[in-house]
């Protein structure tokens, strides 16, 4: 017990470095009184440009599979979903940052690419046909929330009470998306 503690609190701590905030910062600014308020990926690309997007994606992504890896390393089978939870819940409320961070899907990403790859690849390659044919990035992570249960369920059963948890999290981070994708006013991206 004391083991998957540590391994949770550590990944909850990886969750919290938020490379949004952090390069915002760095650029006068920060990113979550900017453009969505969003601390994500895609509030970056639309207020800071490609190379601050790119970088807050790659360093989203190499912490949620950081904390998968430690799960993996040190906690028995089914319990490295812990530390994927953990990692998703610093990154979409960070201490460091008053609780206010973003979406949590590069992270949860990053996550499941390290323990269930081939889950991953299926709901990535669906979530990238969607944003491609809207160019709403998220339509294709709303997808990517739904689809990852469902999937998991089928593919990686031992996988799908953390699927199930993180799908629902990241459905309810993007109801005001939902919403706006639903009235046909959300916002599109262009590359």
């Amino acid at each position: 017990m004391f083991k998957i503690i540590i391994c949770a609190a550590v990944s909850y701590l990886l969750g919290c470095i938020s490379p949004s905030i952090v390069i915002s910062k760095a650029m006068g600014g920060d990113i979550r009184e900017k453009g969505s308020g969003n601390a994500g990926t895609t509030n970056m690309l639309r207020t800071y440009g490609k190379k601050a997007a790119a970088a807050t994606f790659l360093i989203d992504i190499l912490k949620g599979c950081a904390a998968a890896f430690i799960g993996k390393t040190f906690l028995p089978g089914p319990y490295a979903g812990i530390c994927v939870l953990a990692v998703i819940c610093g990154h979409i409320w960070p201490a460091l940052y008053g609780f206010r961070g973003g979406k949590g899907v590069a992270t949860a990403l990053g996550s499941i690419m390290t323990l269930e790859p081939k889950l991953c690849l299926i709901v990535l390659a669906a979530a990238a046909c969607v944003i491609a044919l809207t160019k709403m990035v998220s339509a294709g992570s709303v997808l990517a929330a739904v689809l990852l249960p469902i999937l998991s369920f089928f593919i990686a059963r031992s996988f799908f009470p953390y699927a199930l948890l993180i799908g629902l999290t990241v459905l309810v981070k993007h109801r005001a998306n939902i919403g706006r994708i639903l009235n046909g006013t959300e916002s599109k991206i262009h590359f």
